[in-house]
């Protein structure tokens, strides 16, 4: 098994406030993003926190991408996972965590990359 998982903190976000809101625009854009990067989503959830924030997940082969928001602090996080034990995903998991951060226009983030099991 090998896999790639990336993560992002994005503060003092400066997109328009529905990206931080509203779990319908952002579960349609990320699904929309995913496929542009090559991915194609199997399922989805996606729901308005008490905060009145967004949080959700979409699945796929192999994959997920997960991303929550806080729009009082103007914050959000985003996590991308990609399997590359048949074939190479990174650039696709690349792709659309770059997307992702380019969505929210964060003033400042803190990001990593965690590659997963064996390497042989």
């Amino acid at each position: 098994m090998k896999g790639l998982h990336l993560t992002a903190d994005l503060y003092r976000c400066r997109c328009g406030a529905p990206w931080l809101s509203d779990a319908e625009r952002l579960l349609d854009w990320c699904a929309s993003s995913a496929r542009a990067v090559g991915l194609e989503p199997l399922g989805h959830a996606f729901l308005v926190t008490e905060d009145g924030g967004a949080s959700g997940t979409i699945l796929m082969a192999g994959a997920h991408v997960c991303v929550h928001t806080w729009p009082t602090e103007k914050a959000a996080t985003a996590d991308v996972y990609v399997s590359n034990t048949a074939t190479d995903q990174s650039a696709k998991a690349r792709g659309l965590m770059s997307a992702l951060v380019q969505r929210f226009q964060p003033e400042w983030t803190e990001q990593r990359s965690l590659d997963r099991g064996d390497e042989e």
